[in-house]
């Protein structure tokens, strides 16, 4: 995933949230930052974040806002 801001691209909003991560995870983190393959911890565990649901909720870019929160909030039906 490219890490560049596309031109023309629209600035997302963003919400702040707390995450506990073992040592060896942020240790990682930060040797990508400073070898410069990501600008920042956040932005790598944003693009992490945005591959995992790529992989594992293909959907999740089809569907509309709306859809996805009537999904949210019925906790995915899983029986």
């Amino acid at each position: 995933m490219d890490v560049k801001k596309k031109r023309g691209e629209k600035k997302k909003t963003m919400k702040i949230i707390t995450i506990n991560l073992p040592e060896k995870y942020l240790a990682a983190l930060q040797i990508l930052q400073d070898l410069g393959i990501y600008p920042s911890r956040s932005e790598s565990i944003r693009v992490a974040l945005g591959d995992f649901l790529a992989g594992d909720l293909k959907m999740v870019k089809d569907l509309k806002p709306e859809t996805f929160k009537i999904l949210i909030r019925s906790g995915g039906d899983r029986n």
